[in-house]
């Protein structure tokens, strides 16, 4: 079974969001990143490789999904890492894989 773990900086990316259409977005992508999560993101590439982030856009704007995807014994085991808007994204992203 495929299971989702959202890590904290992005648990609170999704309660500051104020408007309920984009959050439901967000959870359908999140659905669909749990259920599928090699085939719906891209792998990403340098310094972040081994990871995969899904995009999409909403009333013009840009939004990313950064995780990775890990296999253990009861199945899949995706970890959302991080979520905001494309402006900075993938060097933020960078920086906070790098804190650890």
């Amino acid at each position: 079974m495929n299971t989702l773990e959202i890590l904290p900086q992005a648990q609170r990316y999704l309660k500051k969001i104020q408007d309920k259409r984009l959050n439901e977005i967000f959870m359908e992508c999140l659905e669909k990143i749990r259920l599928n999560p090699l085939e719906v993101g891209e792998a990403t590439v340098g310094d972040l490789k081994g990871c995969y982030t899904y995009k999409f856009r909403y009333q013009k704007v840009g939004y990313r999904i950064g995780y990775s995807v890990k296999q253990n014994d009861d199945g899949t085991l995706t970890v959302i890492i991080m979520i905001g808007k494309r402006e900075n994204f993938y060097s933020d992203f960078k920086n906070y894989l790098n804190s650890f």
